[in-house]
């Protein structure tokens, strides 16, 4: 079973990750590798602090109309490799969706994109765009170069959450 989503009445776009790493599970939330530059990237976007604890980054993702998610509900993995997954099986996003009034998917990385297109948008009919991943297994990917390719896709989307 994955985390449950994090999302709101005013969440108008979503981010999907693929899989929550081990040391994620160890913590009980996303993005918990010290390692991992997702709070500090999103923080930085959304000109705040980056959150230490889980009610701090729940409100952080709440405050600019976000939602987080995984695209999985279950798989079988090895570690934290994302090209390792293997029995896939999606969240309900489609349900969801009848809930929050999600406009945009955005994917953290090219495995949760690729799931996603292959189990998720045929349901959804939302088309997902692909963000580079905060993952340190990216490391082709300096903090500045995320800042700036998320600060591009994701920005116009914080803004809607702070004005809405």
């Amino acid at each position: 079973m994955s985390f449950e989503p994090v999302w709101g009445p005013n969440s108008r776009a979503i981010i999907l990750g693929s899989w929550p790493s081990p040391k994620s599970w160890e913590q009980g939330f996303y993005y918990s590798h010290p390692q991992n530059r997702f709070w500090p990237l999103l923080a930085a976007l959304a000109g705040e602090k980056t959150p230490g604890s889980i009610p701090e980054k729940k409100a952080l993702v709440l405050r600019h109309g976000l939602a987080l998610w995984d695209v999985l509900e279950a798989c079988d993995i090895e570690g934290a490799s994302d090209a390792s997954i293997k029995n896939p099986v999606a969240v309900d996003l489609p349900g969801l969706l009848e809930k929050a009034p999600v406009r945009a998917v955005f994917c953290n990385g090219a495995a949760s994109h690729k799931l996603y297109g292959k189990l998720l948008e045929p349901a959804t009919g939302i088309p997902a765009v692909k963000l580079p991943s905060t993952s340190p297994a990216n490391a082709s990917f300096s903090m500045e170069r995320l800042r700036q390719e998320w600060g591009r896709a994701l920005g116009p989307w914080l803004d809607a959450g702070n004005n809405g």
